[in-house]
């Protein structure tokens, strides 16, 4: 068991910010995370209002409010779940970078200070992010537990309970369209049937993408069947940690549309256009 001081560190945040799809509020107080095989209890100590954000002032980020508890050994923290969340970097030294002038964004990121670009799997962000297209939350989280059902690995939690793993590229390249259609997930069946056999055989190296910088990697992300712009962005960010990827969905559009008419200041965010980009769909999201 990992204590960890909610300073610009909020699950409930971070579960509602878009960028992860298998992490779910099973109480008031207490989350399940899967990360591709692993699987992880969390327990938020302190109001739950408070850890999940509020826009009384630009500081807000400063006070850390109450404590996450991560139900695993320090060992597995400090391999894996530690990086993942992304605990090594201050945030709050991003949220400093904000220019007070900037009503909107000193505004969004108080609300949303609890937010971290979590280190994902690649390939599991892959598909997430096909099955995202022009769909919701619920019905993209249901999709992905469908996926890992029927091509997943069955798997059971410390208490005896039944998850099971992201379905690994070699397996669901087997997969016909039919099949996936038959699992409700339409339009989107052919392109992630093309993309496992790409990768599954090898024609995009997924260890190879880790090591490209933010550019050759989303144009080699948009080789694949069923990717495009934003959702190679989406992937650079939330899985790759190119933090100067900045995905513009419709939330994120009208956002600069409103606020940014002269386009957003992209050269004063360098390296953490990304985590400004998680503030303001957050807090679109949540606000408007």
């Amino acid at each position: 068991m990992v204590t960890i001081e909610n300073n610009c560190f909020s699950i409930p945040q971070i579960c509602e910010s878009g960028q992860c799809f298998r992490l779910d509020a099973v109480s008031e107080d207490t989350y399940e995370l899967l990360a591709g095989s692993r699987y992880l209890r969390i327990k938020i100590r302190g109001n739950p209002e408070e850890t999940a954000g509020g826009e009384e002032n630009a500081s807000a980020h400063t006070h850390a409010c109450g404590e996450t508890i991560l139900y695993c050994t320090q060992e597995e923290y400090e391999t894996f779940w530690k990086e993942y969340f992304d605990l090594t970097v201050s945030y709050s030294d991003y949220i400093d970078q904000i220019d007070r002038d900037d009503d909107y964004l000193t505004g969004a990121a108080a609300f949303g200070s609890g937010i971290r670009i979590l280190r994902q799997d690649t390939w599991e962000m892959i598909i997430t992010f096909i099955l995202s297209q022009q769909n919701n939350i619920p019905r993209i989280k249901g999709l992905i537990r469908t996926l890992g059902e029927r091509y997943g690995e069955r798997r059971e939690t410390p208490d005896g309970r039944i998850y099971y793993t992201f379905p690994r590229a070699e397996k669901l390249s087997q997969a016909t369209e039919e099949e996936l259609r038959e699992l409700k997930l339409g339009y989107r069946s052919k392109y992630i049937c093309q993309t496992a056999k790409m990768i599954a055989g090898g024609e995009i190296d997924l260890d190879a993408l880790k090591e490209m910088e933010y550019t050759e990697a989303r144009t080699e992300l948009m080789r694949l069947s069923g990717i495009g712009g934003k959702v190679a962005d989406c992937i650079c960010l939330f899985a790759l940690h190119h933090m100067d990827a900045f995905p513009v969905d419709t939330h994120i559009k009208k956002v600069l549309e409103r606020h940014y008419p002269d386009g957003f200041p992209f050269e004063r965010y360098k390296g953490c256009a990304g985590v400004m980009q998680q503030y303001i769909f957050y807090y679109d999201l949540k606000c408007r």
